[in-house]
Parts: structure tokens; C-alpha cells; sequence
């Protein structure tokens, strides 16, 4: 059972959120907030596998949300998906590094949505490569002094790392590398380990701030 909290001031977009996820015979949706120290709370209390949180709250915002999430070891298996109203909106990269495994845009069509907490759930980044793309093109595409050491990471390993940040999934990379998909997995998790990442999109992260994928015009659509 994938157990869900969600973050957001808006009790219409709570109630339907809840109506879609209810309905599922594997989701269950264990605390409302109505803020972020409200969803801090309630994280703390239930430790939930996914936490859906908005990004502009009162009292305690999103981004600041997360971030305590991502910091607090008893909520080390509860990932945090930005919700938000525009596809690329100012504070998404920020909630990345913050410690979000990824997000979504509140129109998202039903069936998307359930996807894509399910994804989450599985440890997976909600970044598709078309959002990835954009959001190299928009934050980090200017030169940056690399902030990560990759020297610790075996070839394979950064090699696993630079294909996640193309946005692609465990079995791709699997295909791309000539390996199985248990194993691409395991270079995934290693990489993380040692970059002490949280997550498949912190990872993205560091990827292009260390320097060891850099955006080129071929890359943007």
C-alpha cells in the first residue's frame, strides 16, 4: 500500500487529489495539510511514502518543506513531489535540490497523476526528459564550477549517472550499457550512495552542476 500525504492551501485541490487516490485499491491517503508546518507535522507523524506538497503555502512554503524533509533520517523513505501550477515555474529547480523527488503540474490528467505516484514510490524521478531538458535550458545551462567530486565513481557507475540525467529509466539504461536491468540498478544506487544523493532527480542535479553532463543545442526540444 503506497500511503500519501497531501500538502496544499487549497481544499478543493486536496479533496480532489484524494478522490483520485481513494479510489485506488493500492494508495491510501493517511493526512491533509494546509501548509507546510502543517505537512511537516503530518509527515512526522505518519512518515507516508509520498508526500505531494505545493510549492507556495503560507507560513511554512514548499521548498522549505521539502527541504526539512529531506533532512530528517526518520523520513529517509518519504518522497516529496512538488505540485505545482505551471510546468516550469521559478521555484521548481530550487525544490529539486532541495531534496524533491520530482513534480507535477495540477492539470495533469488523472491516469498521469496515479502513474506518476506510483513512479515515485518506486524511488523513480517524476522528470521525463522533455521537462528535463527544459530544465537544464532554463537553470543550469550556464557555466558552472563543478561542486561534486566525481572521482570516487567507477566508469560504469558515471556512466549509469550521466545516462539518468538524460532522463532515462533503469531499463533503458540497461539497453544503452549492455547490462541487465538489475544491474543498471545497481550502478544507479552505488552513484547515489557515494554523491550522497537522495533520489534519481538529485542525482540529475549534480549530474550537470559537476560539470559531468553539459547541455548542448541537440538536447533542447
Amino acid at each position: 500500500m503506497i500511503r500519501v500525504l497531501l500538502v496544499d492551501d487549497q481544499p478543493l485541490i486536496r479533496s480532489g487529489f484524494r478522490a483520485l487516490l481513494d479510489a485506488e485499491d493500492d494508495i491510501e491517503v493517511v493526512a491533509e495539510a494546509a501548509n507546510g508546518r502543517e505537512g511537516l507535522e503530518q509527515a512526522r507523524k505518519h512518515a507516508p511514502d509520498i508526500a505531494l506538497i505545493d510549492v507556495q503555502m503560507p507560513e511554512v512554503d514548499g521548498i522549505e518543506a521539502t527541504r526539512h524533509i529531506a533532512a530528517d533520517p526518520s523520513l529517509a523513505s518519504t518522497h516529496v513531489v512538488i505540485l505545482t501550477n505551471y510546468g516550469l515555474d521559478e521555484y521548481v529547480f530550487h525544490a529539486l535540490k532541495a531534496g524533491a523527488a520530482g513534480f507535477l503540474v495540477k492539470d495533469v490528467q488523472p491516469e498521469d497523476f496515479l502513474h506518476a505516484v506510483r513512479v515515485a514510490a518506486r524511488g523513480d524521478a517524476l522528470l521525463a526528459p522533455s521537462i528535463t531538458r527544459r530544465l537544464i535550458d532554463r537553470y543550469v545551462s550556464q557555466p558552472l564550477k563543478p561542486s561534486t567530486s566525481l572521482t570516487q565513481l567507477t566508469n560504469r557507475e558515471r556512466e549509469a549517472v550521466v545516462l539518468v540525467a538524460r532522463g532515462l529509466s533503469n531499463d533503458e539504461i540497461a539497453a544503452s550499457m549492455v547490462i541487465s536491468p538489475l544491474t543498471a540498478k545497481t550502478h544507479v544506487n552505488r552513484a547515489m550512495t557515494k554523491l550522497h544523493a537522495r533520489d534519481r532527480a538529485q542525482l540529475v542535479v549534480i549530474a550537470y552542476e559537476s560539470g559531468l553532463v553539459v547541455p548542448h543545442t541537440s538536447e533542447r526540444g
